[in-house]
């Protein structure tokens, strides 16, 4: 099924110019039951439709506000029917679009206190090797602890920081009805290294501890289906061609998760022991 993506190497590299498929258009498509992708070919947006309106998670780069919105609307979801907004981290390839995204809808936004510097300034926080990719700040309407749950109409999803790949990563989860059987689905903020300095970053000092206590608390997690804010990390567009081509299944598989956490472990320690090996600049 989906090949693991361990690299971060696109977040490292891709400033010098994004990868074409981070704006290239994509028809949105329904995942399971109320959820729906509304992201480009390389970057995920995820549609939750409710009775009482819709939430929309992660807004990935400026330049895909405008195609972002026509996918919603295309669903025969009017913009001022996106109530809630959501994201996985301050990075602008997930929330460049946000703050055009909250002026347009008029819906209230809710992230983690990690993050809320980084978003509220518009611009990443923690030493790496990309430097500083600016955004559009966010107003914050309300901050999000471990564990709450929002709801919006029969929808609620349950923050769970896993911090790391930002101080204020949040995975974000909800139980679904998959044709008469009930799915746990995890929406999973990104845990790889990705270019972070995970030896003496001075805007990000717990870095390490985090990751590890990140990859112990989502090991001890169970999910149906996982979705990634990379759709190449989970295999999101694989999956959906797959089930066009009849597997009814193709998003169902619930020891993805479990894989993605040893092989991010594994490519994390890897990164730390070669950062501890490296003589560090004062």
């Amino acid at each position: 099924m989906a090949a693991l993506v361990l690299a971060g190497a696109a977040s490292a590299a891709a400033w010098a110019g994004p990868p074409a498929d981070w704006t290239t258009p994509i028809k949105p498509f329904h995942i399971v039951d109320n959820i729906y992708y509304v992201g480009s070919e390389g970057l995920a947006a995820y549609l939750i439709v409710s009775e009482q309106g819709a939430i929309l998670l992660d807004a990935p780069l400026a330049a895909n506000a405008d195609q972002i919105e026509r996918n919603i609307e295309s669903l025969g979801v009017p913009l001022h029917d996106v109530r809630l907004l959501l994201s996985s981290h301050a990075h602008a390839d997930h929330v460049g679009a946000m703050a055009a995204l909250k002026r347009d809808t008029g819906a209230r936004y809710a992230a983690s206190a990690g993050d809320r510097w980084a978003l509220e300034n518009g611009r990443n926080q923690g030493d790496n090797n990309y430097g500083i990719q600016p955004f559009d700040p966010i107003k914050l309407d309300e901050v999000v602890s471990d564990g709450q749950k929002l709801r919006l109409g029969d929808v609620e999803l349950t923050a769970h920081l896993t911090p790391g790949h930002t101080a204020g990563c949040t995975s974000w989860s909800m139980t679904v009805n998959d044709r008469g059987t009930s799915r746990e689905v995890l929406f999973l903020c990104s845990i790889t290294v990705a270019g972070n300095t995970l030896i003496g970053n001075r805007s990000y000092p717990t870095i390490a501890e985090d990751f590890r206590a990140t990859f112990a608390k989502l090991g001890a997690m169970q999910a149906d289906i996982v979705l990634s804010g990379h759709p190449d990390t989970t295999g999101i567009l694989e999956r959906q061609a797959q089930r066009a081509d009849g597997d009814e299944d193709a998003f169902v598989d619930p020891d993805l998760l479990a894989r993605l956490v040893d092989a991010h472990k594994e490519s994390f320690e890897d990164a730390l022991s070669k950062a501890r090996s490296t003589p560090q600049r004062p």
